[in-house]
């Protein structure tokens, strides 16, 4: 399965260099999710990260940065609906997975309680979630988010997921510690989870 990192909603001390060190750890691809963030925090952001890790990085906002930057592309949401050549979109429901044919991956959330949002609740039932595997609605292109933890993914895996994103499994502790080590520790469990299954 596929692990995919995005980023806090702010900006922290420590966090690019953070960022660089996951990517030195086999981080495949990290979300640029900074919605509060002026066009030049973003860029400033994007290009404190080392250039050869540029090509894993999808960026949610200013997309015109893309041509700043060699990135691998760009996410569509809420606040950016229509907007292509587009990489990835986020999901939250079976019918919004089920109409977007033209994406690389999608995300589809909540599927747990989140981690990172108080009271953003789990949209979805274990019945449904296998029912949407039968269908083939959730494939390989589907990534699980939303209250995503290590032990879970297997479960994750018997519903068909193509891989997890995660926000709050990874950062919540690092953002208040700065502990370096127990961040390595999430990510590495997190990564050979996604590597075992």
């Amino acid at each position: 399965m596929r692990l995919i990192v995005i980023t806090t909603e702010t900006f922290f001390e420590g966090e690019v260099e953070a960022i660089n060190l996951l990517f030195e750890n086999g981080l495949e691809l990290l979300h640029v999710r900074k919605p509060y963030a002026t066009r030049q925090e973003t860029e400033t952001f994007i290009g404190q990260i080392r250039k050869n890790f540029h090509s894993r990085i999808v960026i949610h906002d200013y997309y015109e940065l893309t041509q700043l930057f060699d990135l691998k592309g760009i996410h569509l949401n809420r606040r950016h609906p229509d907007f292509h050549p587009s990489t990835s979109l986020s999901c939250h429901s079976l019918d919004e997975v089920s109409e977007a044919q033209f994406f690389d991956y999608v995300f589809l959330s909540p599927i747990f309680d989140s981690l990172s949002k108080a009271g953003y609740k789990k949209g979805f039932t274990h019945e449904q979630l296998n029912e949407a595997k039968e269908r083939k609605i959730i494939d390989r292109r589907v990534i699980a988010l939303g209250g995503i933890t290590a032990d879970k993914i297997p479960a994750l895996h018997d519903y068909g997921f193509g891989g997890i994103a995660v926000i709050g499994a990874l950062w919540s502790d690092f953002v208040v510690s700065r502990n370096v080590n127990t961040l390595l520790k999430r990510f590495n469990e997190l990564k050979i989870n996604c590597d075992t299954v």
